[in-house]
């Protein structure tokens, strides 16, 4: 199967995108700004499949003509598309009686149009296909964060977006779900988080750590393979069980 992936040049989406590789699809992504990164995702996945297929795409997904003309591209290199995951995303952080149009459009632009002109974009090939899987990176924060109300809100639309999309489109083959991580390692929580952010979080989750990213990419791979056929319209919390937390 072939994967397109945005957001793939860092972080879970790299993870995804280098899991999907090694498990022998082809894998086609976006990145915005850092092309030296992108290429060494590239780079990472042949070495993985040296037979296989990876090209990264520079995208902006806020802008639907932008979309519509890579996505034209990517069917053009790659002739079809089988497996979509929206995992781009930007955060501005701040209350909301202060936070800026600016900022407040940035994020939702970004982290839920954006999910929303790629999904549109691949419809008609999924329906085409009689097959496709969406799979739609959202986050614990879609419940409510304080000084990330843009952040909430633009992940909370995800889990709308997705479940219309498995009612509307599941007789046809098509399933789309969400994945809500928790906390991950990745370079963001290794460089950004304060020791103090690190201790609650591993204090109060009942696994006492922080995900690693192959456990969300290789969620990912599942959720596109036969076995998950019959998931749909589901949110997955993958939190080490921060639920239950006392």
């Amino acid at each position: 199967m072939v994967f397109f992936v945005t957001g793939g040049s860092r972080g879970i989406g790299a993870a995804i995108v280098l899991q999907a590789a090694r498990s022998g699809h082809d894998v086609a992504f976006t990145y915005v700004n850092d092309e030296n990164a992108a290429q060494d995702v590239v780079r990472k996945a042949l070495e993985i499949r040296p037979d296989g297929r990876c090209r990264a795409y520079r995208l902006d997904v806020r802008k639907s003509s932008d979309v519509d003309k890579v996505g034209a591209e990517v069917l053009a290199d790659f002739d079809s598309v089988e497996v979509v995951v929206t995992n781009a995303g930007v955060n501005r952080n701040g209350l909301i009686v202060s936070m800026s149009d600016e900022d407040w459009q940035a994020v939702i632009d970004t982290n839920l149009s954006g999910a929303f002109y790629v999904c549109r974009f691949f419809l008609p090939t999924f329906l085409t296909n009689r097959f496709g899987r969406f799979i739609l990176i959202s986050s614990l924060g879609a419940g409510g964060v304080s000084g990330q109300g843009n952040y909430a809100a633009s992940k909370a639309g995800l889990l709308g977006l997705s479940g219309t999309l498995a009612k509307e489109y599941g007789k046809k083959g098509i399933t789309s779900n969400v994945i809500s991580p928790g906390f991950f390692e990745t370079d963001m929580t290794r460089t950004e988080w304060s020791k103090e952010n690190s201790k609650f979080w591993i204090e109060y989750c009942p696994l006492g750590r922080l995900g690693e990213l192959p456990e969300i990419a290789d969620l990912v791979t599942f959720l596109a393979s036969p076995g998950a056929a019959f998931i749909n319209g589901q949110n997955i919390r993958v939190n080490g069980g921060l639920d239950w937390a006392p």
